[in-house]
Order: C-alpha cells, then sequence, then structure tokens
C-alpha cells in the first residue's frame, strides 16, 4: 500500500455519500458501482476523477474485469435496505435482500485490506440478523469481524438522528485485531440542531421546473459553525467547475421550494413544530431538534412512491433539496439531480458523509500505521 493513495472500491454508490467520506478521509476512489443510473448520475460530477459504472453488484464476474488485478485497500457499501427496515413492509421476500450476500460475495472475491458495509437498524432483529450472519460466513475464514454496532449520526455532528447498522472487517493476514469500542465515540460531540443546519438558507427558489443548474443567494446573516463547514470550497479533485464557480460567488444550488395549495399550506402552518402533520404524516421540524432520519422514497420501477419530506419549522412548506442535504451532511457544493424527487432519493439512500467520514477516517489511520510498520 501507498500511504499517499490508499483505495476503495463502492458498491451500491449512488450519489455518492459514503464515497464522500472516504475521500475526505484521504482515500482514493478506484471503481463505485450501482445499477440505478438515475441515482449514480451526478456522481462524476461531485468526483471528477473517479471510475463509476453502472451495474449489478450480484454479477461480480462482469464489472470484476475493470480491477485489471488491483491490490485493493477498501471496499465500502450500503446494500438496498428495504427489506431490513422497520418502516413500511420490511418484507422477507423483498429480492434486494439477497444483494447483502452479494455485498459479502464480492468481498471474498475481491480480498480487500478493509471492509465497512452500512445498513438500517432492522438488520439486527431476529429476522432478519440470519441473512446478515449468512453473509458474513462466506468470508469469515479469511477476515476477522467488528460485532455489528449501531452509530447515531447525531452523536458525531450530524443533524440529524440516523441511527444506522456499521460492519467492519480486516483481512486475518493483516494483523490488526479491531472491536466495535474502536469506532464508537468517546464523547458527545455538542448537538448540531435544524437551526444551526438550515438558517442561513435564503429564501428558497419557486420555480415549477426544479433545475439544479438553479442558484440562490444565502441569507445576509453571519453563518456559524456546521454551515460554515458546508459553504466551504470543495477540495481539490472534488466538485466541478460549476458548483465550485457558484461558491466563489456565494451561490448554492438546489434550494428550490414545492409548490404547495393554499389548503396544504394551513395545514402546514397549524402544525406544531416537533409534532406529524396529521393528513400528510410529514413530521414538521423544530428549529432547536434534530431532523428525523430522511427516507429515500421508490424509483418508478417500484411504484414511484414518495417517502414524507419534512416541514419547514417557520414556512409552510415542505423542505427543499439542499436544505435535505445540509441535514444529511453533504456540503452545498454537492450537485444531486435536475428533479427535486430524485433529489430527495439521492440524499435519503445516502450514508450521512460526516458518519462516513467518521468512520473511514479511523480505518484511513489504520492503512497509514501498516504502510508506516512496513517501511
Amino acid at each position: 500500500m501507498n500511504i499517499s493513495s490508499f483505495n476503495y472500491i463502492d458498491l451500491f454508490s449512488g450519489c455518492g455519500g459514503f464515497s464522500l467520506g472516504a475521500e475526505l478521509a484521504g482515500f482514493k476512489n478506484l471503481l463505485s458501482v450501482d445499477i440505478d443510473e438515475t441515482l449514480q448520475s451526478s456522481y462524476k460530477l461531485n468526483f471528477p476523477t473517479s471510475n463509476p459504472i453502472v451495474a449489478d453488484v450480484s454479477k461480480y464476474e462482469t464489472w470484476g474485469k475493470s480491477l485489471n488485478s488491483e491490490n485493493i485497500d477498501l471496499i465500502i457499501g450500503g446494500p438496498p435496505c428495504q427489506g431490513f427496515s422497520r418502516i413500511g413492509k420490511g418484507d422477507i421476500d423483498d429480492p434486494r435482500r439477497n444483494l447483502l450476500l452479494s455485498f459479502f460475495s464480492s468481498v471474498g472475491q475481491i480480498m480487500p485490506s478493509f471492509f465497512v458495509m452500512e445498513n438500517v437498524e432492522g438488520l439486527l432483529d431476529e429476522k432478519n440478523r440470519g441473512l446478515l450472519d449468512q453473509g458474513l460466513k462466506l468470508i469469515k475464514k479469511k477476515y476477522s469481524i467488528v460485532e455489528p454496532f449501531v452509530l447515531d449520526a447525531s452523536m458525531i455532528g450530524a443533524p440529524t438522528k440516523r441511527k444506522r447498522v456499521f460492519v467492519i472487517g480486516c483481512r486475518k493476514d493483516i494483523g490488526i485485531n479491531l472491536s466495535a469500542e474502536d469506532f464508537m465515540p468517546k464523547s458527545s460531540k455538542s448537538i448540531v440542531t435544524v437551526k444551526d443546519a438550515i438558517f442561513d438558507l435564503g429564501c428558497p427558489t419557486n420555480q415549477e421546473d426544479f433545475d439544479q443548474f438553479t442558484f440562490s443567494s444565502y441569507k445576509a446573516v453571519r453563518p456559524s459553525r456546521y454551515p460554515s463547514l458546508m459553504r466551504s470550497p470543495p477540495p481539490k479533485g472534488l466538485g466541478c467547475d460549476l458548483s465550485r464557480d457558484a461558491n466563489q460567488r456565494g451561490l448554492v444550488s438546489c434550494h428550490v421550494s414545492t409548490n404547495h395549495t393554499l389548503k396544504v399550506k394551513l395545514r402546514f402552518e397549524a402544525t406544531e413544530p416537533g409534532k406529524t402533520e396529521k393528513i400528510s404524516h410529514f413530521p414538521k421540524l423544530e428549529w432547536e431538534g434534530l431532523c428525523p432520519t430522511l427516507r429515500a422514497g421508490t424509483g418508478k420501477d417500484k411504484g414511484g412512491f414518495q417517502s414524507a419530506r419534512p416541514i419547514h419549522p417557520a414556512e409552510p412548506r415542505v423542505i427543499t433539496p439542499r436544505e435535505a442535504a445540509r441535514l444529511q451532511g453533504f456540503p452545498d457544493w454537492f450537485l444531486f439531480h435536475p428533479t427535486k424527487w430524485h433529489s430527495f432519493r439521492m440524499i435519503g439512500n445516502s450514508v450521512s458523509p460526516i458518519a462516513s467520514h467518521y468512520i473511514l477516517s479511523k480505518i484511513y489511520e489504520y492503512c497509514a500505521s501498516l504502510e508506516e510498520s512496513a517501511a
């Protein structure tokens, strides 16, 4: 391994929330795989030196040729969670559940130094744990595996109460023994509230046809620490010229409102912050609280259902894609999709970049220590 070029593969990459954490931690993309071309459509814009391909993770023999026998430092991935979720059907017959096995099968074939998998808490439920154990059995002879643990993104600086299961492994021949304690925060960071996250965003653009290349201004207020981080320019090698130019001019994309009828606006306005609107079942955010877990909705192949979008704390509307991105932990230079629907899908499907950066920074430290000991 070369300390300046630890690499990673992202399986089920989507728009790249997991990848962003890897890049910020110091890893460089070798390959990113997703079967949903729409969800991955902005990946190359945000990661211009990456290698995204549209492919089925379960068909490694096809896309695996792209690896050219490279030595892989890290595989990351969040297999589809719908079949394990405690919200909705949690259907044990959902064929997407088997993609969990495909993740571990791919790890076993590629043999990276480390792997990190993310999924919903329901994966540890009795009806699902057997499938996880079946997947781990595929690689347990070659990997030391950390007991699956739950990490709440709000405990490490994200303004959302998003609890997710992480499964981490290290190849046995490397000789590092990891435990869940190595990845749990020693102390909670200061809670980042909804107000901290989105208060500096100005009045959203009101247009019928959403376009991610429509940019708007920030409020004339001094941003606090969290929005200042979100408004920072993209690091070298990330982002595109369009978002970099907008960043320099103090503009932000994707901040476009949804048009509601007067009747809906009145219902939203009458709902107390922290409560759920009775007809839409949308939660209304409160300034000093945390955002509930953002959900993705489904593509047209699964019915095109939209998930509940939180209501803004002070305005009678649902949040904009940029507000959702802020609450999930995406920086303002990150671009999504030309439609609001797919932008929300991208964001809700993603691993919080704050959580992935936290976990993968620790993996990077292990890679660096191996390099130093080998020198």
